[in-house]
C-alpha cells in the first residue's frame, strides 16, 4: 500500500574527476575525456530527471586544498574533489535539457555580495522556470578566504551572523518586484510598472544593499535554500532558513538525533518542521546479486589511494592529518576554521567501529553495497525510522552509479510506494512540498 509520505532524492555532483569517494576516477567505467564537455553534464541531468530525482547540487569550493603536509600535491595530483569548472557555467546548460529537475549551486555568504548572489540566483531561477536551489555555505577554510583577498576567515559566529544578513538582504531584493511588474504593453508603450518595483534599502551590521534588483521576480520568488549546519550556531541557522539539509551521520541513531534536533529547533521558532527535508548522504554500489555488489565494492576499495584519503580528510576536518592523530590535538589546532559536520562524522565512525580517531580518518566513507532491494531496504529503514526525509547520493563512479540507481533502485522504491512516479509540480519548491 502506498505511504502518504515519500522520500526525496538529491544527487551530489562535483565539477571534477570524482565526488565523495576517493580515487573513483581511476575506475575503468569512469569517464574523463568529457570533463570539459557540455554533454557530460547534460547527460547526467537527463538521467536524474528520468529517475524523477528532486534535484542535484554541485558541491563547490574556492581553491585547491593545501592542508595536508602544507601543500596541494596529494590533493590535486591524486585526483581529489576538485572544481575544474565553475558550476555557474554548467547549471544553465543542464537547465536547458530538463524541465522539472531541481538545479542546485553552492555560493558562500562570506565572500559574495548579497546583490551579486541575488542577481545570479534570480537569473537562474528565471531561465529555469523556478527550479534553482542555493546551497548556502559560510566557508570554513582560511585558504578560500585568502583566495578572495582576505587574510583569513571571520570568526564562526560572525560568519553566521553575516549569513543571516545576506539572506535577509537577498530576500529584500528578490521581493522588490511584484509578480505583475512587467507589463509588456507594446501598443501603450509601457514595458514595466515602476510603482510595482521597490528599493531594498537593507542595512545590517555586515551587509547593505540599495536595490532595486535588476532581475524581475522569479517563479519561486527566492530559490530553495539548502544548508549543512552541524554546529549549534549552524543548526540554528538551518532551522531558520533551510528547506533541505545535507548531513552525513554515520549511523541511523545519529541521523535520528540530528533530524529530531533540527525539527525541534524549527518548531521552537514557529516554523513547520515539515518545511525542511533532512537528507543524509549514502554512497551506494548496486549489483545484480549481493556477491556482485560486494565484488564491485571490493574493487573500488582496491583503487583507493591512502594518501588521497588523508589529504581529503585533512580538507574535511581542516587540519594537517600528517601531524594530528587525536581529536584533542584537532580541537587544539583548529582555531577559527572548521566544519563541525565532518568532524562529527569522523568521531561517530570511530565510536561505531570501535577504532581510534587516527584510524577513522584513514578510512574512506563506508559503501552501501547490495542489490536494488537491499539498498532500498536500508533507505526505507532510515526513512521510516525518522532518520531521514530522503537522501543525498554522490556518484561512486561517474556516471555509472547514478545510471544504475535510476534504472534499478528507483523502481524498487516506487514499487514500495516510497518515491514518486511523476513530478507533482513544476518548480523545485512545489516538488519538495508535494513529493507525488
Amino acid at each position: 500500500m502506498p505511504v502518504a509520505r515519500k522520500m526525496h532524492l538529491v544527487a551530489y555532483l562535483k565539477a571534477g574527476p570524482s565526488a565523495s569517494y576517493p580515487s573513483t576516477w581511476r575506475h575503468p567505467q569512469a569517464t574523463l575525456d568529457d570533463l570539459f564537455e557540455s554533454e557530460r553534464w547534460e547527460h547526467i541531468a537527463r538521467v536524474l530527471e528520468a529517475a524523477r530525482f528532486d534535484a542535484f547540487f554541485f558541491a563547490d569550493g574556492l581553491g585547491i586544498p593545501d592542508l595536508y603536509k602544507g601543500r596541494y600535491d596529494d590533493y590535486v595530483g591524486r585526483g581529489g574533489q576538485l572544481s575544474l569548472v565553475d558550476p555557474m557555467v554548467l547549471v544553465p546548460q543542464m537547465a536547458r535539457v530538463t524541465e522539472r529537475l531541481g538545479l542546485g549551486i553552492t555560493l558562500s555568504t562570506s565572500f559574495t555580495p548579497a546583490y551579486i548572489t541575488a542577481r545570479y540566483l534570480g537569473s537562474l531561477d528565471m531561465i529555469s522556470k523556478g527550479r534553482v536551489a542555493w546551497n548556502v555555505v559560510t566557508t570554513g577554510r582560511d585558504f578560500e578566504a585568502q583566495n578572495c583577498g582576505m587574510a583569513g576567515l571571520p570568526p564562526k559566529e560572525a560568519r553566521y551572523d553575516m549569513a543571516d544578513e545576506v539572506l535577509e538582504a537577498c530576500d529584500a531584493l528578490w521581493t522588490g518586484w511584484d509578480e505583475d511588474a512587467l507589463v509588456l504593453d507594446k501598443a501603450g508603450g509601457t514595458f514595466a510598472d515602476p510603482g510595482k518595483i521597490r528599493y531594498a534599502d537593507y542595512r545590517g551590521r555586515y551587509v547593505s544593499t540599495r536595490g532595486p534588483l535588476s532581475i524581475p521576480r522569479s517563479p519561486q520568488v527566492r530559490p530553495v535554500l539548502m544548508q549543512a549546519g552541524s554546529s549549534p550556531r549552524g543548526r540554528a541557522f538551518a532551522a531558520r532558513w533551510a528547506e533541505m539539509i545535507f548531513c552525513t551521520p554515520a549511523t541511523k541513531a545519529d541521523g535520528i538525533a540530528y533530524r529530531s534536533d533540527i525539527r525541534a529547533r524549527m518548531a521552537a521558532i514557529g516554523r513547520d518542521p515539515d518545511e525542511c527535508a533532512v537528507l543524509p548522504s549514502f554512497t551506494v554500489v548496486v549489483g545484480e546479486t549481493e556477491a556482485i555488489a560486494q565484488e564491485k565494492a571490493a574493487y573500488l576499495e582496491s583503487l583507493v589511494d591512502p594518501e588521497l584519503v588523508l589529504a581529503a580528510s585533512s580538507w574535511s576536518v581542516v587540519a594537517d592529518l600528517s601531524k594530528i592523530e587525536t581529536p584533542e590535538a584537532l580541537d587544539a589546532g583548529g582555531g577559527n576554521q572548521g566544519v563541525q559536520g565532518h568532524r562529527d562524522r569522523m568521531m561517530q565512525v570511530a565510536q561505531e567501529k570501535g577504532i581510534s580517531f587516527a584510524e577513522a580518518v584513514r578510512r574512506p566513507r563506508a559503501l552501501l553495497a547490495g542489490t536494488p532491494a537491499m539498498i532500498a531496504d536500508v533507505l526505507e529503514d532510515w526513512f521510516t525510522a525518522g532518520a531521514a526525509d530522503g537522501f543525498i547520493l554522490p556518484p561512486t563512479v561517474f556516471p555509472t552509479t547514478l545510471e544504475e540507481f535510476g534504472r534499478a533502485v528507483v523502481p524498487e522504491l516506487q514499487r514500495r510506494g516510497l518515491f514518486r512516479r511523476e513530478y507533482a509540480g513544476r518548480t523545485l519548491r512545489e516538488n519538495l512540498r508535494d513529493a507525488g
